[in-house]
């Protein structure tokens, strides 16, 4: 017994949903290694005594992920592998009472902005000027930097602010340290993400500043892009285009959810838009940026969406011929004002009209992926997977965006920016060769 006690805790993050949590994981770890506390994420090795789920209670798919994980740790825990599995995030802010009858074995659930409660139960003090100070659970040479937690809309579908609050910006000063420390780490882009990014500033400064931080951030000396996640179409701040103009290390995109192209859809969701503006808009945001790349993602199978709803959304994609987009399936959460409504669209056929909207898209994203062939682009290398290196445009985020696949025997590191010449298109990717001296 006696050297069980005197064993060094190990703890091992494991992080389930989106970037947001990400960046709280990040943070978590941050803090524990300050007081000298061993942590990783998502280790598959067998060395840690403590592991820490980080949940995300956004749609069932994730809610499901996330209880089977908690399982697992608590099988672990049971059979002798693990001395403590603590659990926090979004389902556990959600469904902590719920949660904490139904499984046993967990030895305490946190909420989402419980960090200084997480750290009492290692004996560890929260510091408060770690500002910035993460151990990055993404490669080296990218982060993300969240500029807000919480969100103040009102959409029907979403179950965010039950879980995240409302809408809290971080100091401008405070994120350029964040992005400073990053870079000195090795980060060499960094993306913005909030659940709503261009509420920024409204909250703290009385006024919409997203342009006013981006300018801010684009002077961090060694930072190369900067990259903007979740814009929100209603009362877009379009000042942050002539910013976007003026760095050439702001990265020609954005990521704006619309969710719908129906107005009846868009009006049951709460969206605050019409299709028409919508169209206006993105007119706008191109005539504004040329050559700017526009990321969304759409819902499928909300209640009381028809054919022609379907059939409109269809049609809308090949006009504003999007340069990526993702679809997800309606997901019927309890606390949104939607789950009044009767989720009367079955899942088989919510993802038949996914599928199809997604196929519009496929033929969209080729055609304009063909339209690259012959051209010379920057990129940055994320890694190298058999044999051959895998980069990004500034058109593509991590994950979510198209890849282009290197194959050279010239030797590549992780974070490289290199010049590479299109050869090959294909639905969602691309293929390039090194342009001399790159």
């Amino acid at each position: 017994m006696k050297t069980k006690t005197l064993k060094k805790d190990k703890v091992n993050i494991i992080t389930l949903g989106c970037s947001k949590n990400m960046v709280d994981s990040e943070v978590l770890s941050g803090q524990l290694m300050a007081n000298e506390i061993d942590v990783v994420h998502e280790s598959a090795k067998r060395d840690h005594n403590i592991v820490v789920v980080n949940t995300c209670g956004f749609i069932d798919k994730a809610k499901e992920e996330s209880i089977n994980t908690i399982l697992e740790q608590v099988e672990l825990k049971q059979r002798g592998k693990l001395d403590k599995v603590y659990v926090t995030g979004c389902l556990s802010e959600r469904y902590r009472g719920d949660l904490e009858s139904e499984i046993a074995g967990v030895d305490a659930w946190f909420g989402t902005m419980e960090l200084p409660l997480i750290l009492k139960k290692f004996d560890a003090d929260y510091k408060a000027e770690l500002v910035g100070e993460r151990l990055l659970s993404t490669p080296s040479h990218y982060a993300y930097l969240k500029i807000a937690e919480g969100c103040n809309r009102t959409c029907s579908f979403c179950a965010i602010p039950l879980m995240r609050g409302g809408h809290v910006s971080k100091p401008i000063e405070e994120l350029v340290t964040e992005a400073q420390k990053l870079v000195k780490s090795g980060v060499k882009e960094i993306m913005l993400i909030a659940q709503e990014l261009t509420y920024y500033g409204l909250d703290l400064y009385k006024q919409r500043r997203l342009g006013d931080l981006m300018r801010a951030l684009a002077g961090v000396e060694g930072l190369q892009w900067i990259r903007l996640h979740y814009a929100y179409p209603t009362k877009f701040p379009m000042e942050i285009l002539d910013v976007m103009n003026e760095f050439p290390n702001i990265c020609n995109y954005i990521d704006m959810p619309l969710q719908h192209a129906s107005n009846a859809m868009l009006k049951a969701m709460k969206r605050q838009i019409t299709r028409e503006e919508i169209e206006q808009l993105v007119h706008d945001i191109r005539a504004k940026v040329p050559g700017i790349c526009l990321r969304t993602t759409l819902i499928a199978g909300f209640p009381g969406e028809t054919e022609d709803d379907v059939e409109e959304l269809k049609g809308f994609l090949e006009r504003m011929r999007f340069d990526r987009v993702g679809v997800f399936t309606y997901s019927h959460e309890e606390g949104t004002s939607a789950y009044e409504l009767e989720d009367n669209i079955p899942a088989e056929e919510k993802e038949r009209r996914a599928q199809e909207i997604m196929e519009v898209q496929q033929e969209i994203s080729l055609e304009k992926n063909q339209e690259k062939v012959g051209k010379t682009f920057k990129v940055i290398v994320d890694k190298k997977e058999a044999g051959r290196y895998l980069a990004r445009t500034e058109f593509d985020s991590v994950e979510v965006d198209n890849e282009v696949i290197i194959d050279t025997t010239k030797r590549l590191k992780p974070g490289d920016f290199v010049e590479v010449r299109i050869t090959k298109a294909f639905d969602y990717d691309l293929e390039g060769e090194l342009v001399a001296n790159s």
